[in-house]
């Protein structure tokens, strides 16, 4: 098991875009299967924080001034890391510690969210369920963009890298200054989620081998968290 790596089965390290249909359409149900069970997990975890008055104590701690960059720091860097343990081990049960990892940062992180909606707003357990149907209705509208035009999105990665990267800057400069970046900046950050999306769908078959299909439901997971955190955004700042 251990050499694998170095001594592949053809068939099992064999790219996408060189395999027959059927297996393409196999690798592809993999994936969004555990896209769905990636988004499961995430409110099972979800759910137990909420649970604990401590954790949920020290995640609203973590939101005040330059905490809230050490929290946005230390979420980059660990799934960072799940992101390269991922794709970088054909080990399957670290590709699936690296997957939990993964969704347990995030369900971390949306912790003073989530608890803010449900606590201090109107129909927050509403709100929150619309923000997850638009964006599970987004991210659907997306995907079948990219398989029914059959059309190379690789070219937003420039752009995408760009975008996300003078976002960064943004969300910095905001917390050492203390300005809201408001509605439009939630807008703007959704577009870059669905151009996310638009890309990370249509790399499937370049990026993967059919055996890729953890890695690929990570990465896809990360883009539909990002576009329901803003979404979910914009649905809190009508309140």
């Amino acid at each position: 098991m251990e050499n694998s790596f170095e001594n592949p089965m053809p068939q099992q390290r064999m790219a996408l875009s060189a395999v027959a249909q059927e297996e393409r359409v196999a690798f592809y149900k993999k994936t969004y299967a555990h896209v769905a069970v990636g988004v499961l997990v995430f409110i099972f975890f979800e759910y137990l924080f909420l649970q604990s008055e401590a954790v949920v104590n020290f995640a609203l701690s973590m939101t005040e001034g330059f905490k809230w960059l050490l929290m946005l720091g230390g979420f980059m860097f660990i799934t960072n890391y799940a992101e390269n343990m991922a794709l970088k081990t054909p080990d399957k049960n670290k590709q699936y510690l690296a997957f939990g990892l993964y969704i347990l940062a995030e369900a971390f992180i949306f912790i003073p969210m989530i608890y803010i909606a449900l606590t201090y707003l109107p129909q927050g357990s509403e709100m929150i369920q619309q923000a997850g149907i638009v964006t599970l209705a987004l991210f659907s509208g997306l995907t079948a963009v990219v398989f029914v035009t059959k059309k190379d999105f690789s070219f937003l990665k420039t752009g995408l890298t760009i975008g996300f990267f003078i976002a960064l800057g943004l969300i910095v400069a905001g917390t050492l200054f203390g300005f809201n970046m408001g509605l439009w900046f939630s807008v703007g950050m959704c577009l870059l989620a669905g151009g996310s999306i638009l890309y990370q769908t249509s790399n499937l078959v370049k990026k993967y081998t059919i055996d890729d299909y953890i890695p690929a439901a990570l990465g896809l997971f990360a883009s539909l968290m990002l576009l329901f955190w803003y979404v979910l955004r914009i649905f809190m700042s009508r309140d």
